[in-house]
């Protein structure tokens, strides 16, 4: 089996590798300004997508241009998720909801200008060639047979196995080994040749969620209380979902803003790729979802409450409107709950105490704490799920660290390396 990295590889963002040059695994944006996106656009027989985070889906509709048009094959949230994230990055890009251009096809950020990576027209095309799948269903894709396993990272998320029918491949893309309120943890170890092993935390150990549930929710209780309000950035599919159902279990009262409103009324209809659609149900008519009309926002933002609003590392979205309304009190806190980015306004905000927030520097003087919500596994999880797999060949991707965790596991027996994006290998 032949396997290129077209990204994802020693790095976090634009996931993309091509097997057999026919059958393509992802096809991600890196976010950041400006964003980058996988070396090459390949022509593949099949695209398998393994869930729905820009990360691993957000270049997904590039690959329809011209004439071609390779069937997508994806889970029914999944799916979804990606004609969202799609038709946001159109909307960011000036393109109508009729598909006209208000403005330069080039988008302007902090590093230059850059083309939105598809059209409109793309994007349409991906309803026409979508196949979706359930977990455990076998199916065929460009001469390989593929099957889907829940990976326990958001609702819809898979790992994938690939059978050429000389050598199994198994591409856990991100997933966690512990349960979540939203989604319950990745199980399943298929038997494979190969393992491509996401490594994003690596060299962290979680705390309990339990644990982290709780300061959570007494430190947000205290400030409202004290007669601060709490801005909770989150991030739009998965996050937000996970932190209305904290919510709910812990008798907080909030609202909900930005994209996680449209994910969350979504996931209701895929009760089937959500842990405890009941809770969930609870969690929706319990928050309140913000309209944005005849400033709200800011009316919100004044109230002793809780926001849990897009985006998650502060770059955009209604983040936007409320930090600013509440940067200056030092009763008031901001409660960051995934990781930050090197270089986004969320990691600059922990580091510095100051963010650059819709294109102006501000000193923040309220509280901003950190909670470690991550819905990927930890150093345990990953040598949980890789003990199964001590005769199989492991490549190391999706991580900041991927050539030290590499070698870790070579020095414990493992056949391990970390590929470099642009790297093809046989295996």
């Amino acid at each position: 089996m032949d396997v290129r990295f077209l990204g994802g590889a020693r790095e976090v963002g634009r996931s993309a590798i091509l097997v057999n040059d026919r059958l393509l695994l992802d096809f991600g944006t890196l976010t950041g300004n400006p964003p980058q996106f996988p070396v090459d656009t390949p022509d593949p027989d099949a695209v398998v997508v393994s869930h729905g985070h820009l990360d691993h889906v957000g270049s997904v509709p590039s690959l329809l241009s011209g004439d071609r048009r390779p069937p997508i094959h994806w889970t029914p949230p999944t799916r979804e998720l990606a004609l969202t994230l799609a038709r946001d990055t159109l909307k960011l890009h000036g393109v109508s909801s009729s598909g006209t251009r208000r403005g330069s096809r080039n988008h302007r950020s902090r590093g230059g200008t850059y083309d939105c990576p598809f059209t409109e027209e793309e994007v349409r095309r991906v309803t026409q060639v979508s196949e979706t799948h359930g977990y455990r269903e076998r199916f065929e894709a460009a001469g390989h047979e593929v099957t889907f396993y829940n990976a326990g990272h958001i609702p819809g998320s898979a790992h994938v196995l690939v059978d050429d029918g000389e050598t199994k491949l198994f591409y856990t893309a991100d997933f966690h080994t512990e349960d979540q309120r939203l989604v319950a943890a990745s199980t399943a170890r298929p038997d494979a040749d190969v393992v491509i092993c996401e490594s994003t935390y690596s060299d962290v150990h979680h705390e309990e969620r339990q644990r982290i549930e709780e300061q959570f929710a007494e430190s947000v209780r205290t400030t409202v209380w004290e007669g601060g309000t709490v801005v909770v950035p989150a991030f739009a599919i998965g996050r937000t979902q996970e932190l209305l159902l904290v919510c709910e279990a812990n008798d907080i009262d909030c609202y909900v803003d930005g994209m996680g409103k449209s994910v969350t009324k979504m996931l209701r209809r895929h009760p089937k790729f959500v842990r405890d659609e009941e809770a969930l149900r609870r969690a929706k008519s319990g928050a309140r979802f913000v309209t944005g009309r005849d400033g709200q926002r800011r009316r919100i933002a004044e109230q002793n409450t809780v926001i849990v609003t897009t985006s998650g590392m502060l770059s955009g979205g209604p983040a936007m409107t409320y930090i600013p309304a509440i940067r200056s009190n030092p009763t008031n806190k901001i409660a960051l709950t995934g990781y930050q980015v090197e270089g986004t306004p969320g990691r600059d905000l922990l580091d510095t105490g100051s963010a650059e927030i819709d294109g102006r520097m501000m000193p923040v003087s309220a509280g901003v704490e950190w909670y470690d919500f991550s819905a990927h596994a930890d150093r345990d999880g990953l040598f949980e799920l890789l003990d199964e797999y001590r005769e199989a060949r492991v490549l190391v991707n999706h991580g900041d660290r991927c050539e030290a965790f590499a070698e870790e596991l070579d020095e414990r027996g493992y056949d391990a390396s970390a590929p470099a994006v642009g790297d093809s290998l046989t295996v």
